[in-house]
């Protein structure tokens, strides 16, 4: 927690002020030919760095413990940075099959058109991801827990495989963010967070990262520098600014999460609740082993009810808004349908499934909204 608070701040050097100022600036000045040829000094261009990039990339060196952190405009972008980073034409890449569904999107796009092949993979299979790698296979991309479904991958297990075979692993960390899993603990190479979500933390920034190992840091720079990646200074103030209470709200969420998991679980219109921090969940072992906290997102699956149901029970919510993101103050509701875009496993839910982000509103106040939202649930499915 106090690295939140003094990471990427040096008031002596700010004339006194607590918080970094915002420099907007694109041309920096040199203050003589010799300099100028020489490449002197720290800046050169705005979309290579300022001193306010440089604060919120020093603060999360400080809390991830990566060599080299790169910002981007929002997390999809720090997730293409990190695969654009890795691979290259005739290269092979392992995904989970669990993943948020943007990525996949560009691997079957953008990644393939590139000569990239991707192969899905369980989210559940551990280390017996060596069975799948190629000599081709330059990295292995894990996402924990899974997006949608929250499936919680043995990271380590996979990490080990992936090494043993000089492939990189990737991470996407944006549930837990570094604060729950230290992924570079964990044997990842590069971790991507989508800022816009915990991060920011207030539903108005976008914004996302990558931390880079050693062995990736080069790579994970050069790749940023070349598809000319950059945030606004005022995004990235906000997000400094979100640095600061992460620790705070983010352990509300998790403890607000939890009891209204708890709760969901004890309701008869509720056939499961999808949380890894749940005892009943399939992946309880492994985030006790690997995690130190559990963020406020997660989803249920309704017992089977008749078409309109759902709606009934959404549309009259109060507290919870129907959008997409998360991770900011306010909760959150959505219905989702993950049966078509899994390709190597089967996702069969017997009813209605529906992610929930539990944000900081009063916690009985929410149980209380989602009461009568079951309720109605449970008239409209007959």
């Amino acid at each position: 927690m106090t690295d939140l608070v003094l990471g990427g701040r040096d008031p002596g050097a700010q004339f006194g002020f607590v918080n970094p100022p915002i420099v907007r600036g694109s041309t920096v000045l040199w203050q003589t030919v010799e300099d100028y040829r020489a490449v002197t000094g720290r800046y050169t261009y705005g979309r290579r760095g300022t001193p306010t990039s440089d604060a919120l990339c020093d603060a999360l060196k400080r809390i991830e413990g990566g060599a080299e952190v790169a910002l981007a405009p929002s997390g999809l972008a720090a997730v293409t940075l990190a695969l654009l980073a890795t691979l290259g034409t005739g290269d092979h890449l392992l995904m989970v099959d669990s993943v948020y569904e943007p990525t996949r999107r560009f691997c079957e796009g953008m990644l393939r058109r590139l000569g990239v092949e991707t192969t899905y993979y369980d989210p559940s299979i551990g280390g017996q991801i060596a069975d799948l790698m190629r000599p081709n296979t330059k990295a292995v991309y894990v996402e924990s827990p899974g997006s949608l479904t929250f499936e919680v991958q043995d990271v380590p297990a996979i990490a080990g495989a992936a090494h043993a075979r000089a492939a990189a692993v990737i991470m996407d960390n944006t549930w837990a963010t570094p604060l729950y899993f230290n992924a570079h603990d964990h044997g990842v190479d590069i971790a991507v967070s989508a800022g816009t979500k915990y991060l920011g933390g207030h539903a108005d920034v976008m914004i996302g990262w990558a931390s880079a190992n050693g062995a990736y840091a080069g790579a994970l720079k050069e790749t940023h520098g070349a598809l000319g990646l950059c945030v606004g200074p005022d995004d990235i103030f906000l997000a400094l600014r979100g640095l600061r209470t992460l620790a705070v709200r983010l352990a509300h969420h998790q403890a607000a999460g939890l009891r209204v998991a708890r709760w969901l679980e004890s309701r008869p219109e509720v056939a499961r609740v999808m949380h890894p921090a749940l005892e009943s969940d399939p992946g309880y072992a492994l985030w006790r082993r690997d995690f130190s906290g559990a963020s406020g997102l997660f989803a249920i699956e309704l017992k089977p009810g008749a078409t309109g149901a759902v709606a009934a029970m959404l549309n009259g919510l109060e507290l919870f808004g129907l959008g997409y993101s998360w991770g900011g103050f306010e909760s959150l509701a959505i219905p989702f349908d993950a049966r078509n875009i899994r390709t190597a496993t089967r996702w069969a839910p017997e009813g209605p499934t529906i992610r929930l982000h539990i944000g900081l509103e009063d916690v009985g106040d929410l149980l209380a909204d989602l009461e009568a939202g079951l309720a109605r649930y449970a008239a409209a499915a007959g």
